[in-house]
């Protein structure tokens, strides 16, 4: 592995805590022929201070102000050199051996794009994290979910997934990617902010014919919630937003129109659920998020026709389709009780 360039890049926003808890990790499990970045996006706690004193190991890029998670990463990441690029949370503490067996299976497959650790709870150690847990999936109706977590429900984690397989998307919270790749195919979606700018560049990915995977051999904990909670409105607002952009970006012209529309019914299906919890800020959050997409959809539209332009460039097979789900996870969950990735009606037993 000592001829393959590694960049190991963090994003930090306010996150000088986060710096020292979990970095050191990062410093122990990675080899020293590893760069190790972390950008910073226009912090204004002690977390410059800290890096240059407690980790001069790190290399540390000033970004001028808070980006976002997706335009913080398009701006480090334009000007690191590398075969690939791990983009780690900074909420996130690796263990040993967490790059070697990912790096592994990209030598075996050119075709591989994106892959993913196996997310483990920090707070919950023997539990698979919200963010990714052993692999993002997405059913045919354009909802997500993991294998060990279908919404908000968690699995332990007893070694059910330790399989390398197909996914629909890798977890920003630890992606690897190729930055020939992450380039060629524009990086993320500097108007996401955060949330989803992953699952948007990982379908586009897939449309030109390129695999994500997940490599369970690999593993991360992850603390989760560390910029954003994921209870709170402002998440809320960011997941429906750019999700619905998502869609119009990535879904084909013959399906687009009718599963948005079907997406918008269920939402209120979701507002509902919110005001029987109690949580109008978050019914006003997806409120709030149906009309920023519909006033933004002249240049969704417009970045709809460049991706189009960029996946043809670069297309090196058909539409891989291989890790959509075909059933609707919404009816699974929420009618048929199945909470268990395993459980579910259409995964091979």
């Amino acid at each position: 592995m000592s001829k393959d360039r590694v960049a190991i890049v963090v994003l930090n926003y306010n996150g000088s805590a986060h710096l020292k808890a979990f970095l050191p990790s990062v410093l122990a499990y990675t080899p020293e022929s590893m760069e190790i970045h972390v950008a910073d996006n226009g912090s204004t706690d002690d977390s410059i201070e800290v890096l240059e004193k407690e980790f001069p190991r790190v290399l540390v890029h000033k970004l001028p102000e808070n980006y976002g998670f997706a335009e913080g990463y398009n701006q480090a990441l334009k000007n690191i050199d590398s075969d690939y690029y791990v983009i780690l949370n900074s909420d996130a503490r690796v263990t040993k051996g967490w790059i070697e067996p990912i790096i592994e299976l990209f030598k075996t497959d050119d075709s591989i794009a994106a892959i993913q650790p196996k997310i483990r709870s920090e707070e919950i150690p023997d539990s698979f994290e919200h963010a990714g847990a052993a692999g993002g999936l997405m059913d045919k109706y354009g909802f997500t979910f993991c294998r060990g977590r279908i919404f908000d429900d968690l699995e332990k984690d007893l070694g059910q997934y330790d399989t390398q397989q197909e996914i629909t998307w890798a977890s920003g919270a630890a992606l690897f990617i190729r930055a020939k790749l992450f380039h060629q195919f524009g990086g993320f979606d500097g108007d996401y902010f955060a949330h989803m700018e992953e699952i948007d560049l990982c379908w586009r990915l897939r449309r030109a014919g390129y695999k994500i995977m997940i490599e369970p051999a690999s593993i991360v904990y992850h603390l989760g919630g560390g910029t954003l909670n994921y209870q709170s409105s402002r998440k809320t607002f960011l997941n429906f937003r750019n999700i619905y952009a998502t869609l119009l970006k990535n879904l084909p012209g013959s399906t687009v129109i009718w599963l948005l529309f079907f997406r918008l019914v269920l939402d209120a299906g979701a507002a509902l659920l919110y005001l029987t919890k109690k949580r109008p800020d978050l019914v006003w959050a997806i409120a709030r998020a149906h009309w920023a997409f519909f006033l933004n959809i002249p240049s969704i539209i417009k970045k709809r026709k460049a991706g189009k332009i960029l996946v043809e460039e670069h297309r090196i097979g058909p539409p891989n389709l291989t890790a959509i789900y075909p059933g609707s996870i919404v009816k699974e969950y929420y009618f048929n009780g199945s909470k268990i990735y395993n459980e579910l009606k259409h995964v091979k037993k």
